[in-house]
């Protein structure tokens, strides 16, 4: 255990979670690290989340429940979890995952102990609807993160190898603040990390003491395991902005968009000049191994779309 007295603020944002919820929240409780509070931000949910979560809220005092009127899409809900926390450290946690019970101590002993860490995570195991242990995600592996220099942290981050589970992480509040924090817009939580990245070291525990759901109502089997699906960009579009949020056409090339939020996250970096050279030097990279093939099959799935919508 730390010899610090780190506060952490755990924030869970959710929408219709009734079926993994109280997993999730009994996860945290059993922490063997205790000095946390849990925020819970229920985004406009139908179905007995609320009543889930008030009924944890009488048993301990450290939960608070907040409840948006509409579903104000998933992007902002993840954000406005920022604003009510009052931890040292921060932390999203999915409604539907696990965490085992030493892995905020562990990961608040690295924060505690090494100033140039702003994030701490663990390696991830899959587990399936019965909460039973199936795989994990060893083969995407980074390994830069921990490096001093930016520009390699930002290399590993901005691919797709990056599964980003790390965004679940325990975070410095302060260097959170930072960012643009969640954008609204698809593969945001890419860029997220990438920003996170430019700021300072990444640290990954080498055991699996996270345990990411994999489940049919999952955000990744709902919408990548149907890309082929025309409807998919928009209806995917509308998880991150919210059903009732008008729409860009322009990020229905997200490929596209995800390259200029990338030239914005360096460019708003407080970096020297030749950092972020190197550092638009990777991007530059990134378009050439896997950008360009990303946006060749958005203008794709957009030919398919509007081709229908014509006929």
């Amino acid at each position: 255990m730390s010899l610090k007295k780190s506060f952490v603020s755990l924030c869970i944002p959710v929408y219709n979670g009734e079926k993994y919820l109280k997993q999730a929240i009994d996860s945290i409780l059993s922490q063997t690290f205790q000095r946390f509070e849990v925020i819970i931000s229920d985004n406009a949910s139908t179905d007995q989340t609320e009543k889930i979560c008030r009924q944890y809220m009488k048993k301990d005092d450290r939960i608070s429940y907040h409840r948006n009127k509409n579903n104000i899409g998933g992007s902002r809900n993840h954000n406005c979890l920022v604003k009510l926390a009052s931890g040292e450290y921060f932390k999203w946690t999915a409604h539907d995952d696990i965490l085992a019970p030493e892995y905020l101590e562990k990961c608040v002993n690295v924060l505690d102990n090494d100033p140039s860490i702003i994030l701490c995570h663990s390696l991830v195991n899959r587990i399936n609807e019965k909460g039973i242990i199936d795989g994990n995600y060893d083969d995407r592996k980074l390994s830069k993160i921990s490096s001093s220099k930016p520009h390699e942290r930002f290399s590993d981050l901005i691919y797709d190898r990056n599964t980003c589970w790390s965004i679940h992480g325990v975070i410095r509040t302060d260097f959170l603040k930072k960012t643009k924090l969640h954008g609204s817009y698809l593969g945001a939580d890419r860029n997220f990390l990438a920003e996170i990245g430019l700021l300072g070291r990444m640290f990954e525990i080498q055991k699996h003491l996270f345990l990411r759901r994999d489940h049919p109502s999952a955000y990744t089997n709902i919408y990548y395991s149907k890309r082929k699906q025309i409807r998919n960009y928009r209806t995917q579009l509308s998880w991150w902005k919210g059903k009732n949020q008008k729409i860009n056409p322009f990020i229905m090339i997200p490929t596209l968009k995800l390259f200029f939020e990338l030239i914005k996250v360096v460019n708003r970096s407080i970096l020297r000049y030749s950092e972020k050279l190197l550092c638009y030097r990777e991007i530059t990279r990134w378009l050439l191994s896997e950008g360009f093939k990303q946006i060749k099959h958005d203008l794709i799935y957009e030919f398919k779309f509007w081709r229908t919508k014509i006929t």
